[in-house]
């Protein structure tokens, strides 16, 4: 049976166990763009100062410029992880930029009691959540041939089943509070369609119907479902894995703006959708890809 959940933040509380992030060592900081915030000019939304807001797989990549995001809009922000060492660099640094450091939570979200617990440990501190954003993912490269039934539902609970429990955990406490919105991340790789990731592309082009479902079920509640789908994105584990000369060359060439895409870029649009200034916007799919599709 898996451990409840730890809540880190650095002041110590938390709803399970309570210690200290402990002190950041040099090499912690060495990553590039670990170091300061991307604090540029970006819209305000006043109607996200204190909003709780939960992130899935808000350590690093995407998740982590969403964090930064919300953070800089003085929102209540916590975000669910396994990577423990980024997540405490991202908190370090949105505090010592001055924002409201978010909570961090360690989860798998692949095991679905540990969702729950986590959500539940988020109400026990806020009593509902405003906005919902279902970030995690992996784009892990694999064949048709090598796929098993057990790499099937490993990569659908890391790719779709999540996003499903996650959203049924916050939805009673939207209810009541006649108010929500849930942010659902695909790709435009089932669009495309890409090669090489099978059922990666099946679980992204699933997050598309169900977000349609749930807008059209939740809306009499007044909470909105939308779908964000990138394109290339330059995060560090794509700039690692597969962002070579080749393929930048192949992207740029596709797309009718001649630049690649930064996090930063895919936050400020779920900024737009969690704001009020959305408020008559539900059941669509945000394309952000520079003109590719």
């Amino acid at each position: 049976m898996q451990a409840a959940p730890h809540v880190y933040d650095l002041s110590g509380g938390s709803a399970t166990h309570k210690f200290r992030l402990r002190p950041l060592a040099e090499e912690d900081n060495k990553a590039e763009g670990q170091q300061k915030l991307n604090i540029k000019e970006m819209a305000s939304y006043p109607s996200l100062r204190d909003r709780v807001v939960v992130v899935s797989g808000g350590a690093t990549g995407i998740g982590e410029a969403i964090v930064e995001a919300f953070a800089m809009q003085n929102a209540q922000v916590a975000f669910l992880d396994i990577q423990d060492a980024a997540a405490a660099v991202l908190v370090h640094k949105i505090e010592s930029a001055g924002f409201p450091p978010p909570i961090y939570i360690r989860c798998d979200l692949t095991e679905i009691s540990a969702v729950k617990e986590s959500v539940e440990d988020i109400l026990n501190r806020f009593k509902t959540v405003d906005v919902l954003v279902n970030n995690a993912g992996n784009d892990s490269r694999h064949s048709i041939e090598e796929v098993t039934s057990d790499y099937w539902d490993q990569a659908m609970a890391v790719n779709l089943k999540h996003q499903f429990f996650m959203a049924q955990a916050v939805i009673p406490s939207m209810k009541k509070a006649a108010r929500g919105s849930i942010i659902n991340m695909s790709s435009i790789s089932w669009a495309i369609p890409s090669t090489g990731l099978p059922v990666y592309i099946a679980a992204k082009a699933a997050v598309v119907g169900l977000t349609r479902t749930l807008a059209h079920e939740l809306g009499v509640h007044n909470i909105r479902v939308n779908c964000v789908m990138p394109g290339a994105i330059l995060t560090q584990r794509q700039e690692q894995l597969w962002f070579t000369e080749e393929y930048k060359s192949k992207v740029l060439a596709r797309q009718a703006l001649k630049r690649i895409i930064m996090p930063e870029e895919v936050a400020r649009l779920i900024l737009f959708l969690a704001a009020e200034d959305s408020s008559s916007i539900t059941n669509q799919s945000f394309v952000i890809d520079a003109g590719w599709t």
